[in-house]
């Protein structure tokens, strides 16, 4: 029996208990199988529930619980900490039959994994705001900013943080159909998902890739500079400075 054969087993109970797996008494391990391998679906189902609560209520329990169990057949376990189980979900999201009606559900699934990411990501100490308002123009435009590691970033063609808000927090559903860039920080000990100014993704993007400030600027041409800096800095989410000196 390779481990191949008893991952498969495992995951689908339809299939029979390895050839060859016995219970202590020597007899084939059967009932004892299928209890494991209950044990196991459990389990991972419920660590689905926990990772997707909004996906769950725009899906329902019942129906969350069957896609939960698809996936985690073609999606098992990478790793033996469950708290980050369910990266594959949005992949699998976009690929499932019963809800190619509902194509906005694997960002949605995209925002969950990034909220749980910055919760886990490590703290660091924010730049005094101060330190940013005391320089030069020039020095700012010449500068590259360190954004923190909690900070994530989640561009989606759909109203995400509309739907996600609407779920999650009671908020007004969603009437239009727009694109929304999502900007998720964690001023303090739970992350924030913010929707961010029009056309800021790109500087954003830019500054997490170690550009500097002006080249930031320059790709994303038109969009709310100040409104950002202060989601940015509102957030804790400069974390460094380097002005080149």
């Amino acid at each position: 029996m390779s481990q191949a054969e008893f991952r498969a087993a495992l995951l689908d109970p339809a299939r029979l208990a390895p050839p060859g797996l016995t219970a202590p008494d020597g007899r084939p391990a059967g009932r004892r199988f299928d209890v494991y391998r209950n044990n196991v679906t459990v389990s991972l189902t419920e660590a689905l529930r926990q990772a997707f609560p909004a996906l769950r209520k725009l899906v329902g329990e019942d129906f969350f619980a069957a896609m939960a169990r698809e996936h985690l057949r073609a999606h098992p376990p990478a790793s033996p900490v469950l708290m980050f189980y369910g990266g594959a979900m949005p992949a699998f999201l976009e690929t499932f039959p019963p809800v190619a009606h509902l194509p906005y559900l694997a960002d949605v699934a995209r925002l969950e994994l990034a909220l749980r990411e910055s919760y886990h990501a490590a703290d660091a100490d924010a730049v005094a705001p101060g330190t940013l308002q005391s320089l030069a123009p020039e020095r700012f435009l010449a500068a590259r900013l360190t954004l923190a590691p909690t900070l994530r970033l989640l561009r989606s063609r759909w109203p995400v943080h509309a739907i996600w808000s609407a779920n999650m927090r009671g908020t007004a559903v969603p009437t239009s159909v727009e694109a929304q860039d999502v900007l998720i920080l964690r001023p303090e000990f739970d992350p924030e998902p913010v929707v961010l100014p029009a056309g800021a993704a790109p500087f954003v993007a830019a500054l997490r890739a170690g550009r500097t400030v002006a080249e930031a600027l320059d790709a994303a041409p038109a969009f709310d500079l100040t409104a950002t800096l202060g989601l940015l800095i509102g957030g804790n989410a400069i974390t460094g400075l380097s002005t080149g000196d």
